[in-house]
């Protein structure tokens, strides 16, 4: 076969190599599809949902269940032992004014308790980190020696200068009237305070909700205990106050609850109706923050100065919408290159690159061992010449490489490379067709003229002449073995 190549071998064509391999350890038809994860459930906060996300509700909920105990045994213990004779003795209305206001209590119980209060967003670490930048620049302007850095911000409302607080948990400077519930572990926009017999926190969300519910069930456990003791004194009329116990048992124990209830119930509702006719919160009235007057100082800056429009901002204004939006999904991160934690992980994780470079690589390697092995025989002492030594059949120690010129890189391939074979068969004889190759012995070494024949200069001479010949047979040998190697 020709040194070029020709033959069979023009009609090998080469497979492509694929570059998205899978690894050998993974099935494309056995990958787990990961399930989008919703916020609610990597929300950093001390809550409880349910639902899907849908209802929100603080951890502590035990005064909340006793809460729904109390309204729902009390209310049945009325509508099953006390309205059938009130219906009949007085009106038909009773049952009926009864249950609106019971279903009234529980619809505002249960969309205070199970809606969010106003809970503002934590700060990214992005946010976070620019907002630290904020801080440091702002300390650094300040003169003389170390001052921590400011954590208060200060904003004019309506003439008034009010101070926004950094939290620390959040890590954001808090909007004016909020405040962070240590319960919850959230900072609460218009916060109020953390009801636990609601479970929940009671914020601008939440409040008109929770005023709506103390207030109906005032009413309720007025109308309860009221029509208890009437139905107590006309059973009393007919048959004795003692009998009339003995016969209605449960109304007993309705007018002891309500009794008790009553008070801090009725309260309550009277509170929270003068903080929404002058605009402040639980939060504001304890600590003193304003003063009703609007001549002090401290004046209220929320106020509208209104009794009339600060009840309907507060029970009748637009509810904003939540800002943590707890049942969207998380944004998937951009894919980062996990490190392999064992071999076999590494090997999955750089098959496809290593398929596509083994060989070249293979032929780098090649090439960088045919030049340190003929590098040796470059390196020929001063004193010697191609044309003072020049060994039967070889070229010249002067030009020993020349003629191995590499060619393209070649292929891979199942077969041996038949054309490189005889190419490099053209160039370095055969190890069994040495013919004309003969070593020579220390009596045929050729000496110059100048120099006697049992000198030892020309002893050593002699030995540096036969390791020549013995580097240029170990050369043509390691070089036929790595460009079969290279071929397969």
């Amino acid at each position: 076969m020709p040194p070029g190549g020709g033959g069979p071998m023009k009609d090998c064509e080469y497979s492509q190599i694929s570059t998205h391999s899978s690894s050998p350890m993974e099935s494309p038809h056995k990958k787990k599809k990961i399930a989008a994860r919703r916020k609610w459930e990597v929300f950093p906060g001390r809550n409880k949902f349910f639902c899907n996300g849908r209802i929100m509700m603080a951890r502590q909920t035990g005064v909340f269940y006793l809460t729904l105990v109390l309204i729902l045994v009390t209310s049945g213990l009325f509508f099953a032992f006390d309205c059938p004779y009130l219906a009949v003795k007085i009106t038909p209305a009773i049952p009926v004014v009864g249950g609106i206001l019971f279903f009234f209590v529980m619809g505002t119980l249960l969309r205070t308790s199970f809606s969010d209060p106003g809970v503002l967003p934590r700060a990214t670490p992005d946010e976070a980190a620019d907002l630290e930048r904020q801080i440091d620049i702002a300390n650094g302007t300040s003169s003389g020696g170390y001052r921590p850095p400011p954590r208060t911000k200060e904003v004019i409302i309506n003439g008034q200068t009010v101070k926004l607080k950094y939290c620390f948990t959040c890590k954001i400077f808090r909007p004016p009237r909020a405040s962070h519930c240590s319960l919850c572990d959230n900072c609460v926009e218009r916060f109020d305070h953390h009801c636990p017999w609601v479970g929940n926190c009671v914020g601008k969300r939440n409040y008109r909700f929770f005023y709506m519910f103390i207030l109906s069930l005032s009413f309720l456990t007025v109308f309860i205990f009221a029509f208890v003791i009437t139905h107590v004194i006309l059973r009393s009329q007919q048959a004795g106050f003692l009998n009339a116990l003995k016969d209605s048992p449960a109304s007993v124990l309705e007018a002891v609850v309500c009794f008790f209830s009553v008070w801090s119930i009725v309260g309550l509702s009277g509170f929270h109706t003068y903080l929404i006719s002058s605009n402040q919160t639980t939060n504001e009235d304890i600590k003193g923050s304003w003063s009703n007057k609007r001549g002090k100082e401290n004046y209220n800056p929320y106020s509208y100065g209104n009794i009339f429009t600060n009840c309907c901002v507060a029970l009748c204004g637009p509810i904003s919408p939540s800002l943590i939006d707890r049942r969207g999904y998380i944004q998937p991160d951009t894919p980062q290159p996990a490190a392999p934690s064992n071999g076999m992980a590494a090997y999955g994780a750089t098959q496809s690159q290593s398929d596509m470079c083994d060989q070249d690589q293979c032929i780098q390697s090649t090439k960088f061992v045919l030049q340190a092995a003929a590098t040796p025989l470059l390196q020929s002492e001063p004193s010697l010449t191609s044309d003072e030594l020049h060994l039967p059949g070889k070229p010249g120690l002067g030009t020993p490489c020349a003629s191995l010129t590499l060619g393209p890189p070649t292929p891979p391939s199942s077969m041996p490379n038949l054309a490189a074979e005889a190419a490099l068969t053209d160039i370095l004889p055969l190890k069994d067709e040495h013919v004309g190759h003969q070593f020579l012995t220390p009596d045929e070494a050729p000496s110059p003229p100048t120099m006697l024949a049992g000198s030892p200069l020309a002893h050593s001479r002699t030995m540096h002449v036969l390791g020549l010949a013995s580097q240029d047979s170990l050369h043509e040998d390691s070089v036929r073995g790595l460009v079969k190697l290279s071929s397969v």
